[in-house]
């Protein structure tokens, strides 16, 4: 049941058409036969467009714009502010620390209320439920529009300053007593000096914030003698640096040149403008194989330089790396370009390769570097999601579709070392809930690459998606086919990678066989046993037994024997669907099942009535067919009886046996018939036509309760919200075959057997 409080209440009545609604009699309404979930807080594991949804409706019903278009939400639990709070953080608004009040409560006691305030830019007008909000929020200046300070002059003093945090509440504050560069928050403990500051902002170690402050400042650093310095010798970092960023200037002029024609090009054809290219820097490489070179030289770098750079080779001459490609400037996160990725699109170029990177130099390591970080990286921190793509040009239609946090490596797989250098962004700790989002195709290659990252989920506290686009096309591809909503829409859409590679794993088995269900079930226990995090087993044990259609107990158990034997790959089957032929030889019949495992019982004493008992058979098994025989030497056998004309054309036949057996072609189905024509029927009872119906209901009953299973199977790995149709024909069939063994049974038993 909820309140609703006119006026301002009264507008949010059109959000419950189906619930009833009465008068309180003191002007208030009541909603009620509200669900459950109305009242309980989401799980942060819901999608951002549900928790979106439900922040607009909790601010709607507790929060408030005020005159000058300040937003605030307001509580008398703290706990419940602090998970709002969280929610926020969780979509990427920022908010302001928890004040409180005193107050006059009921009873003229007082009490405490709390309020937080949200930073309005990171706010839209269709956050707003009501319409009186949003007409303050649209039409008024934002008293908190903008985070961040701004020092405009620093001036010596001998005051000591008291600084109040913004992101905590009032009361605590950190003082700044020798400079600006060191201070702690007693509220937060945030702090620290400059290098601090850099390592958090810029996701730096604490070397690489020194030696980035000393390139800065012309700061000339001397290593420890007496240790073993690792550092590459050669010109300075600075050097290396600048000689990049004069070669990213000098590639980004000539793609305006008329022999840059094919390269603007191919970007026009994948949607990119001039704009765009400018935003992320691209280039082209003259043809001319010394372009560059005479344009480094010519601002004083040297050839040493050039060379350490990765940008010149020496011949019988000095030489350009990339000749006649569109290029990439490659950044660290502070916007410094590395290097370069260079992208063939001249059919003479007597390079195949596609792609050509930087070579590694001192300050360009490709394990270490992802191309789009230095745009990414505050976008990834404010979100806490990274979203990982396969190429230049997909980041490049991520962003300018609205997916700020999209990265690529380049021209290698995604390591260690790139999950670390995002980790620093992500604040990957496990109660943030940070999301990483991986984009592969569809294709077997993208299965393949899917199932690597899932070996490697480790890395990553952080939550693990997968996105793959229809039709297996990339981002790019996806944003010119469709639109930059489309891309948007990928990634919102995205799915938890472990579920993508159990999907992948067991869609390659018939999950409507049993045989090929216990296969299934094999293959996705090994891929669960194998995860290392093991507080996720038990979870991933249980999205098996549903993807497969198995009892949970029994997928549990599956997985501790996949553990127990340890996760040794083993070989394909050929029930898997799609699957190359084997190898080798098809395999011996020793691996066919026992003939006399009891499991197959009455599958082999019903054929040995229809060899020895025609007469008593009779058209009884007209209802009997190969389907009710599970074993694949019964089934031939029972085939060879139907291929002589079935049962009944035995009943005159004196030669009905050796009939049977001379229409095989397996010497082993031969030798079977054989043995069923002579074998005892092991029964006290006559052999007539009451025991052979009892009999032929007992099979019948087994093909039902196969059938029953395999239902049930399918009924459990079915969406009965998105497949409705489905779902309900599968349930209207498992009633009728449910029906069906009952009648079964109920015969079984009326006979007296």
């Amino acid at each position: 049941m909820a309140l609703i409080c006119p006026p301002k209440d009264a507008a949010m009545l059109k959000w419950f058409p189906n619930s009833h609604t009465s008068d309180r009699g003191d002007g208030n309404l009541l909603v009620h036969h509200l669900p459950k979930f109305f009242k309980e807080r989401p799980s942060l594991d819901e999608s951002v467009p549900y928790l979106y949804g439900w922040l607009a409706g909790y601010f709607a019903a507790d929060g408030c714009v005020a005159a000058d278009g300040t937003v605030i939400m307001n509580s008398a639990d703290r706990e419940d502010l602090e998970y709002f709070r969280t929610v926020c953080t969780r979509l990427g608004i920022a908010t302001y620390g928890i004040t409180a009040q005193t107050r006059l409560g009921l009873g003229r006691e007082p009490s405490e209320l709390y309020r937080i305030h949200l930073v309005n830019e990171d706010l839209e007008e269709d956050f707003f439920l009501l319409d009186a909000h949003r007409e303050r929020f649209s039409g008024n200046a934002k008293a908190f529009a903008r985070r961040g300070w701004v020092v405009e002059s620093v001036e010596e003093t001998d005051r000591v300053e008291e600084v109040f945090c913004a992101e905590v509440e009032d009361g605590h504050a950190f003082t700044l007593e020798d400079n600006i560069l060191t201070g702690n928050c007693f509220g937060c403990q945030e702090g620290g000096d400059v290098f601090t500051f850099l390592m958090k902002i810029d996701g730096l170690s604490f070397g690489e914030a020194v030696e980035r402050m000393a390139d800065k400042y012309g700061v000339h650093l001397r290593r420890d003698e007496t240790g073993h310095d690792d550092r590459p010798k050669g010109p300075q970092r600075r050097r290396l640096v600048e000689a990049h960023a004069v070669a990213q200037e000098f590639y980004a002029e000539q793609l305006g040149t008329p022999d840059a024609l094919q390269a603007r090009q191919f970007l026009a054809e994948r949607g990119f403008d001039q704009q765009a290219a400018l935003h992320f820097g691209v280039g082209f490489a003259p043809r001319d194989g010394e372009a560059l070179w005479r344009h480094l030289s010519g601002r004083k770098f040297t050839s040493e330089e050039a060379i350490a750079a990765g940008l010149v080779a020496i011949g019988r001459s000095h030489y350009d790396k990339f000749r006649g490609r569109l290029l990439w400037p490659i950044r660290e996160t502070n916007g410094d370009t590395i290097g370069f990725g260079a992208r063939r699109i001249f059919d003479d170029d007597r390079i195949e390769a596609k792609y050509l990177n930087t070579g590694e130099t001192s300050i360009y390591k490709k394990s270490h570097v992802l191309y789009g970080i230095d745009l990414a990286r505050k976008p990834i921190a404010l979100s806490s999601q990274a979203v990982i793509v396969e190429g230049y040009t997909d980041v490049m239609a991520c962003h300018l579709a609205g997916v700020t946090t999209a990265v690529a490596t380049c021209g290698t797989a995604f390591g260690d070392d790139h999950a670390r250098v995002l980790r620093r962004f992500l604040d990957d700790h496990a109660e943030l809930r940070s999301e990483v989002v991986f984009t592969f195709d569809g294709d077997e290659a993208g299965q393949k690459a899917a199932l690597r990252t899932f070996e490697g989920d480790h890395r990553f506290v952080a939550q693990t998606y997968v996105a793959v686009a229809p039709e297996g096309m990339d981002p790019c591809e996806l944003r010119i086919k469709e639109g930059d909503a489309a891309v948007r829409e990928l990634v919102a859409t995205r799915r938890p990678l472990y579920r993508f590679v159990l999907e992948n794993v067991i869609g390659r088995y018939d999950l409507d066989r049993a045989d090929s269900r216990v296969d299934a079930l094999r293959a996705g226990a090994r891929l669960v046993a194998s995860v290392r995090d093991r507080s996720k087993v038990d979870a991933f044990a249980r999205e098996l037994a549903g993807m497969v259609g198995v009892d949970m107990e029994q997928a549990r158990a599956e997985v501790r024997r996949a553990a127990a034997r340890g996760n040794a790959p083993e070989r394909s089957t050929s029930r898997e669907r799609g699957g190359p032929p084997p190898a080798e030889a098809p395999a011996p019949r020793t691996n066919v099942p026992d003939l006399r495992d009891p499991r197959f019982g009455i599958e082999r004493d019903t054929l040995k009535l229809v060899l020895q008992h025609p007469i008593a058979i009779g058209r009884t098994s007209a209802d009997i067919g190969a389907n009710d025989f599970t074993h694949p030497t019964y089934r031939a056998v029972w085939e060879l009886v139907a291929a002589a004309g079935g049962a009944a054309a035995g009943q005159s036949d004196p030669g009905w046996v050796t009939k049977v057996r001379d229409g095989a072609t397996d010497p082993a189905v031969s030798s079977v018939v054989s043995a069923l024509a002579v074998e005892p029927i092991t029964t006290n009872r006559e052999i007539d036509a009451t025991y052979v119906a009892t009999h032929l209901f007992k099979l019948q009953e087994l093909t039902v309760l196969r059938r029953i299973d395999e239902v049930k199977s399918r009924l459990q790995r079915t969406n009965p919200v998105e497949n409705e149709a489905e779902f309900n024909r599968m349930f209207g069939e498992l009633a009728a075959l449910e029906q069906h063994r009952r009648t079964l049974r109920e015969k079984i038993v009326g006979s007296g057997s």
